[in-house]
C-alpha cells in the first residue's frame, strides 16, 4: 500500500477480493456436493475415495482463496478505517491521544446507543424491533471499527519501542566487540 494512491488501491484490490471470496464459495460447494455423489469410487493405486480426494483438493483451495481474500481484506479495512476516523474528525497522528480520543468516542457511541433505546421502546412494534436492531449493529460496527484503530495505534507504539529496544542491544554489542 506505501506508494500507491488510496483510489488506485481500492480499485486494485476490491476486485481481487471479490473474486477470492466467489471461487472460495465455489470451491467450498464442490467440497461440500461433490464427495457425496463419487461414493464407493476408489481411485486405482492409491486406494484413495475419490471423493475423498476432491473434497480435499476442493478445501485447500478453498483455505488458499481465503487467505487471499483476508490479505485483500486486511489493507481494505485499514484504508475504510482510515476515512472513518477522518469522517470523525480525528487528525492522522498515531499516537496514544488519537487511542484515548477512539477510547472517548466509544464511550460516547455507548452512551447514545443506550439513550436512544428508551425512545426506541415507544415506537409501534413493527419498526421497533428492526430500528432497535440496526441502531445495535451500527453502533457495534462503529465501536468494532475503533477498538482495531486502537490496536493499529498500540501495535505500531509496541513496534516501535521493539525496534528501539533492538538497535540499543544491537549498538551495546557492537561496542563490546569492537573492545575485543
Amino acid at each position: 500500500m506505501v506508494g500507491k494512491p488510496i483510489g488506485e488501491e481500492i480499485r486494485n484490490r476490491f476486485p481481487r477480493l471479490t473474486m477470492s471470496l466467489v471461487m472460495a464459495v465455489i470451491f467450498y460447494l464442490i467440497n461440500t456436493f461433490v464427495p457425496g455423489t463419487m461414493e464407493g469410487i476408489n481411485l486405482p493405486g492409491l486406494n484413495i475415495n475419490a471423493g475423498t480426494l476432491i473434497g480435499t483438493i476442493a478445501l485447500i483451495f478453498t483455505a488458499i482463496f481465503l487467505i487471499r481474500a483476508l490479505a485483500d481484506a486486511l489493507v481494505l479495512s485499514d484504508i475504510l478505517t482510515d476515512v472513518f476516523v477522518k469522517r470523525l474528525g480525528i487528525k492522522e497522528e498515531r499516537s496514544p491521544k488519537r487511542a484515548a480520543r477512539d477510547l472517548i468516542f466509544i464511550i460516547v457511541i455507548i452512551l447514545v446507543t443506550t439513550a436512544i433505546f428508551p425512545l426506541i421502546n415507544t415506537l409501534d412494534l413493527n419498526i421497533r424491533e428492526p430500528l432497535s436492531m440496526v441502531t445495535t449493529y451500527v453502533a457495534l460496527g462503529m465501536i468494532l471499527i475503533l477498538i482495531y484503530d486502537i490496536g493499529r495505534i498500540l501495535y505500531r507504539i509496541v513496534e516501535r519501542k521493539a525496534e528501539s529496544v533492538a538497535d540499543s542491544f544491537a549498538k551495546m554489542t557492537d561496542k563490546i566487540k569492537n573492545r575485543e
